[in-house]
């Protein structure tokens, strides 16, 4: 069989010559494709579960929150362990399945479990969130934003533009803060005016929440077309609250600015981010799967020194956490060792052999890894330090 196939090529050189230089335009076209990474994406079932609600104790949560989900997921097949924490306000269970377990299957009976165990929460707990655990959940940076002496408002609209900056990035799945407070309108009663005009603490709030609902009006038919309606019902700025109209008294209108003060501020720090020993507002930058770390890096730096001289000098930006010098070394350094031990075998085979066969074996170990390339590029694997060292595998075999 070994004859027959190198008297075709040798009978056929213009077709081998050609399937030759295909080869090494589509290897070459996919080593430039295929994404870098330090490490090879590893998925494992493993899912974690968490649901909020403000104020509940360690206790009651371990009893409303964590048992009936415990109680559903167990009975989900492939399930090999489920572990669960109560805090103050929160609840979170992971859940860890075989690992020959199919992933959208397991997520999906997750979902299924969740959805059973919802009508046995609490009311007022929020919506349980899902989310997958695997290797592309990690951040590939981390950017810090420190300013010691600086308004936090004023550090937090900075990070909230760099956020929505990075975030454009096409290979970016989300840039997370970190350190930062949720904004909030507050309303500050007075007890004085709001007795005087006869009303509670209740009724205004209500009001408030009354006021604060996103109704949805429909559509108007005008004959010619038809036009959406909408209600403006969603308290989005502290206009919309100062104006609100909480009571008619006679001829006139009690707005909430009457017997309370709006201002913006802060929820209460639930989290603290300090880099250096410094205050800080950090975003960890989630890359989407197969995206190549290193170009992905490369853009998210571009955008963040496009908009770095809009910070005032009291801000300082800086890095942790990169992961693109890592990723570039394990590749470069086996990328090294592999032209090392290729240069070597060149040697010992034009040594033993002659400088014509030393050529072809110098010739064809190249173009055999270049034809390893096309199909893991089609199998859709990534350039990492697994796919090297087994190549550098490969390159014993072969010789």
């Amino acid at each position: 069989m070994n004859n027959v196939l190198v008297d075709a090529a040798v009978s056929r050189t213009r077709t081998t010559f050609l399937a030759l230089f295909a080869v090494i335009l589509a290897g070459s076209v996919a080593r430039c494709a295929i994404p870098i990474e330090a490490e090879p994406r590893v998925e494992v079932p493993f899912f974690t579960i968490t649901v909020i609600h403000e104020g509940i104790s360690p206790e009651d949560s371990a009893r409303l929150l964590v048992k009936p989900l415990e109680i559903e997921l167990r009975t989900v097949e492939g399930v090999e362990e489920v572990t669960a924490f109560a805090s103050e306000g929160a609840a979170t269970v992971m859940v860890e399945f075989d690992a020959d377990y199919d992933l959208d299957i397991a997520l999906s009976d997750v979902r299924e479990a969740v959805d059973r165990a919802r009508p046995e929460l609490p009311t007022t707990a929020e919506e349980p969130i899902i989310s997958e655990q695997n290797t592309d959940s990690f951040p590939i940076i981390q950017i810090n934003l420190v300013g010691d002496d600086v308004p936090e408002r004023m550090l937090f609209d900075h990070a909230k533009a760099i956020q929505d900056a990075v975030e454009t990035v096409p290979d970016i799945l989300e840039a997370r803060l970190q350190g930062e407070r949720e904004e909030v309108l507050e309303i500050v009663v007075r007890p004085a005016q709001l007795e005087a005009y006869g009303m509670t603490n209740e009724q205004l709030i209500n009001t408030v929440v009354r006021n604060n609902r996103l109704i949805p009006a429909g559509s108007l038919d005008t004959g010619q077309g038809r036009m959406s309606v909408k209600i403006p019902s969603v308290i989005e700025e502290a206009d919309d609250l100062r104006d609100l109209p909480v009571l008619a008294n006679g001829d006139s209108v009690v707005t909430l600015s009457d017997v309370a003060e709006e201002r913006r501020t802060f929820k209460d720090r639930i989290s603290h981010a300090r880099v250096n020993g410094q205050r800080t507002i950090s975003m960890n930058i989630i890359k989407r799967s197969n995206s190549n770390v290193i170009d992905t890096i490369d853009r998210v730096k571009a955008e963040v020194a496009r908009y770095e001289p809009n910070l005032p000098n009291r801000v300082s930006l800086f890095y942790t956490q990169d992961a693109s010098p890592r990723a570039l070394q394990q590749v470069t350094e086996l990328e090294g060792n592999i032209v090392t031990a290729l240069a070597l075998v060149m040697t010992i085979v034009v040594a033993a052999m002659g400088l014509r066969s030393g050529l072809i074996v110098g010739v064809g170990i190249p173009i055999s890894f270049l034809f390893a390339l096309i199909f893991i590029y089609l199998f859709d694997y990534t350039f990492n330090f697994m796919v090297m060292f087994g190549m550098l595998l490969g390159l014993g075999m072969l010789i």
